[in-house]
């Protein structure tokens, strides 16, 4: 039976960084505030030019390298993100060019913060079905290009990043072991992007997009209330509880809220990898480059490691790897 492997895994931040005393000279705020209520200390923020296709290929090209095989081998190309270089092309074909990827197709898919869940699981099916051999998942954010920098509420939370993972179809046990994928149809909550239609034909007419919103109160307290139960059913699903899981790996959105998830589980921060506090909310990419981050400290051989994902749409799900 063909199962899905992770060969490596790879991850890159801009090297700018600015810190909450950066934001502070221009946002109604505080180093002190936002500790408190977030975790963050400071983020990486693209100021160089990189777009996130230029995040997404770096990224990709550090899993490649140890990986143990080629670009040119790859047979798909996923990219999440909510931060796209445009509406097309798709970031994931730039990113297929900039590797010189040439046998692999690539597309986009957007399911905001719960991105990488998401492209992990779709790239499970692929490889599973015995049509492919190889395949990349990035999930690549460039969230600072989107922000509002007078919304305080907003701004001060998100950093830019990119992580990867290359797959393998190989004959034996499935490292992705189990998967659940939730929709609950909310825009208001969370959004960014909008394109308005036209309301008349004219020659003023151009296209705008808003930038980045959302709820904060709101966000917290459904989070904290749902994903702590969707954590303890799915894992009950698969008979097994909390204690069993080696490493949990949540959206990166915010430390404290992280915090109250870890107590309403009973597991100890210990369990939890987070980036937050010096990445910032990276959105999709927040879980991608925790993984790579446990990867490259850890031997994860026989461990189980829970990722748990939660963004606009409003998307959330989780997959169980054992590795």
């Amino acid at each position: 039976m063909l199962g899905t492997k992770i060969l490596a895994s790879g991850h890159y931040v801009p090297a700018d960084i600015v810190t909450n005393d950066d934001l502070a000279k221009i946002i109604d705020t505080s180093d002190e505030w936002i500790q408190s209520h977030t975790g963050i200390k400071e983020r990486h923020v693209s100021l160089q030019g990189e777009n996130t296709s230029d995040l997404a290929t770096k990224a990709a090209e550090r899993a490649l390298k140890d990986s143990g095989i080629k670009a040119s081998d790859l047979d798909f190309i996923i990219v999440t993100t909510f931060t796209p270089d445009g509406l097309a092309p798709a970031t994931a074909a730039l990113v297929q060019r900039n590797l010189k990827a040439d046998k692999a197709w690539a597309y986009d898919l957007s399911t905001a913060c719960s991105g990488f869940v998401f492209g992990l699981s779709t790239a499970d099916k692929f490889l599973r079905s015995g049509a492919y051999q190889y395949g990349l998942v990035i999930a690549a954010e460039v969230n600072s290009k989107m922000m509002n920098f007078k919304d305080r509420t907003s701004t001060v939370f998100f950093g830019d990043g990119a992580g990867a993972v290359v797959l393998k179809a190989e004959e034996g046990q499935n490292q992705v072991q189990a998967e659940a994928m939730r929709t609950i149809g909310n825009a208001e909550v969370v959004h960014s992007g909008r394109i308005p239609s036209l309301k008349k034909i004219s020659a003023d007419n151009y296209p705008t997009i808003d930038a980045f919103v959302q709820q904060g109160s709101q966000v917290y307290s459904e989070v904290t209330t749902l994903m702590p139960e969707h954590i303890e059913s799915f894992l009950a699903e698969q008979g097994l509880q909390a204690d069993d899981i080696d490493y949990f790996i949540p959206h990166q959105a915010n430390l404290r809220m992280i915090e109250v998830i870890a107590k309403k589980i009973k597991q100890p921060m210990s369990k939890f990898v987070t980036n937050v506090e010096n990445y910032g909310n990276s959105s999709s990419a927040g879980i991608a480059m925790a993984f790579d981050q446990l990867n490259q400290k850890k031997d994860l051989t026989g461990k189980k490691v829970l990722l748990t994902g939660f963004g606009a749409g409003f998307t959330y799900g989780s997959l169980l790897l054992s590795l």
